[in-house]
């Protein structure tokens, strides 16, 4: 088990940190984007149990430590989320599908959104983590790389599939094997996150671009060509592109990547790495194509006739956002059904009608098409199994191999 060393940032993480403290996940724009239309309000959508035989109980606690489950006589369960990223009815004071949750089982949610960046929360709760204390969450929402650090460091606790029938049934198989959490023992997916190319058709003009490699090499793009900061999407479509698995490239062949994206750079191909903020360059038409996060193309493409997408044929990025336990939870059990209600496919349905983003549930589309047909139909939020076969994850990466990766991609971002 990986220990955890209380050292501070190395300057390539405190770059990262930056990154995404100014216009990254912490910036929080992808997810305001959705309301940030028709006067705040959102303009895509509205508002049979299974049996759990057959599905062999948890064992012992592998890492994670246990404490007293009070789900029996405590009602409640404490779930912390990212800003603007559950379902909220018009008033936006309730959460129609907490709200379900409650009725039906008659457990509270204290639901909070504080969460603005994984470095930020992880400073939150490591001082109890580390100590062996209850972080006072039930479940929290952490984007895979960093609930890949908490599963090694032992912080998270294994799941009883005994009280996930939903979850273990309907998880996308996209989703079910990722390298630093085989079989879903310590997370399941709140959402996935893709990583495709934008491009807007006017500023274009004409000008064909399906690949990484047309962003790259085109001379008619010098200039108007946008990569993320955010260092796992940048790389992975590089590394696509150049015919190399995300899942499983070499320190050679980050190495020849970076050497590419720095080609682009120096001839002045690509405009910027941004955050998030690449929307309002897409949308003017200062960045004629660009790497994007697939969740705002769908908002955008609602808002802009001349933002499109393309998924290049070497394939596309993805990564989740997962739910997982801490260690010492009070109420285990509760978050447990919490995880697992949201693998119900109408609940599942409800949330992807609101958020636009990747829905890691199977057979949620003909509930979302009773909602919204268009998103229902939209291979951003319900992908097919063919494109579904063209996603990618990047692998895993160990303490050391991250703080290198991070120098590396702060030198070529001049982060």
């Amino acid at each position: 088990m990986e220990q955890y060393e209380p050292d501070r940032l190395t300057p390539a993480q405190a770059a990262a940190v930056r990154r995404s403290l100014r216009t990254g996940r912490a910036a929080m724009t992808r997810r305001s984007l959705l309301r940030a239309s028709a006067g705040g309000a959102l303009t895509v959508g509205g508002l049979g149990a299974l049996s759990g035989c057959g599905i062999p109980a948890a064992g012992k606690t592998q890492g994670g430590m246990s404490a007293e489950d009070h789900s029996a006589r405590e009602k409640s369960v404490t779930f912390s989320n990212w800003t603007e990223y559950i379902d909220v009815d018009d008033s936006g004071k309730h959460h129609p599908t907490l709200e379900a949750f409650r009725k039906r089982t008659g457990i509270n949610v204290n639901y909070t959104e504080d969460i603005n960046d994984n470095n930020e929360f992880f400073g939150k709760i490591k001082p109890q983590l580390a100590a062996g204390q209850d972080s006072g969450r039930d479940i929290i929402v952490l984007t895979d790389w960093l609930a890949a650090r908490l599963i090694r460091l032992g912080w998270v606790q294994k799941l009883d599939p005994s009280n996930l029938p939903h979850a273990y049934s309907n998880l996308s198989p996209q989703f079910r094997n990722p390298d630093w959490d085989p079989g879903r023992a310590y997370s399941y997916p709140w959402q996935g996150i893709s990583t495709v190319i934008a491009y807007n058709k006017k500023a274009l003009d004409g000008i064909e671009v399906k690949s990484v490699s047309d962003l790259l090499d085109n001379p008619r793009l010098k200039g108007r060509v946008g990569f993320l900061s955010e260092m796992r999407d940048s790389m992975g479509m590089t590394l696509l592109d150049m015919g190399k698995d995300p899942a499983k490239f070499t320190g050679d062949d980050f190495d020849a990547a970076i050497a590419r994206l720095q080609k682009a750079v120096d001839k002045g191909q690509i405009r910027r790495f941004t955050g998030n903020d690449y929307t309002s360059d897409l949308t003017k038409g200062d960045f004629a194509a660009c790497v994007a996060w697939a969740g705002d193309v769908v908002q955008l493409k609602a808002d802009s006739p001349d933002v499109d997408f393309v998924i290049p044929d070497s394939g596309y990025m993805t990564s989740t956002d997962n739910m997982c336990i801490p260690n010492r939870a009070r109420h285990k059990t509760n978050a447990e059904r919490l995880i697992d209600f949201y693998y119900e496919p109408e609940q599942a349905a409800a949330l992807a009608a609101y958020i636009n983003y990747v829905t890691p549930v199977d057979g949620v589309k003909p509930y979302l098409a009773k909602i919204d047909k268009d998103a229902a139909n939209n291979p951003l939020i319900v992908p097919d199994k063919a494109m579904q076969a063209r996603s990618h994850a990047f692998r895993s990466l160990s303490q050391k191999e991250e703080t290198a990766y991070e120098e590396k991609f702060a030198k070529l971002t001049g982060a």
